[in-house]
């Protein structure tokens, strides 16, 4: 006798659980509108023109930007920080919490700090912060 448990497949994890009724049991898709054909601008080429996925969403150059929050991304991209950088922001996050009763991860701390410094470039310009610490003034 062997001690290891027996585990099911994953055809029997994945199995349908019920009947469907006959109407739905014809169709097994569901049809989504069809996007309509993304335009390039100007010297961008072919392979970035569609880019954007269907359910992403563009924001107003009003500088009303907002993080997407919660939600599922399927972009990613890697940023390297020093340690100092990296105590910062676990303090930043646990200070959220204890002072604010804020409970978020360091991403979306770090998507709401890019919305903020973003929007701020948009509406000053050259007086932004973001140029004027890129410049060093």
């Amino acid at each position: 006798m062997t001690r290891r448990a027996t585990l099911p497949g994953a055809d029997e994890l994945f199995r349908r659980t019920g009947e469907a009724p006959e109407s739905e049991a014809a169709v097994d898709t569901v049809e989504a509108p069809a996007p309509a054909a993304p335009t390039a601008p100007v010297g961008e080429d072919e392979t970035h023109a569609g880019a954007r996925p269907a359910g992403a969403r563009r924001r107003s150059r009003s500088g009303e930007r907002r993080p997407t929050g919660r939600e599922r991304h399927d972009e990613k991209i890697t940023v390297y920080v020093s340690p100092e950088e990296l105590v910062d922001l676990e303090q930043a996050k646990l200070a959220l919490r204890a002072q604010h009763g804020l409970a978020v991860d360091r991403g979306r701390i770090v998507r709401e700090a890019l919305a903020v410094v973003i929007a701020d470039l948009e509406s000053k310009g050259d007086d932004s912060i973001l140029v004027r610490r890129l410049r060093g003034v």
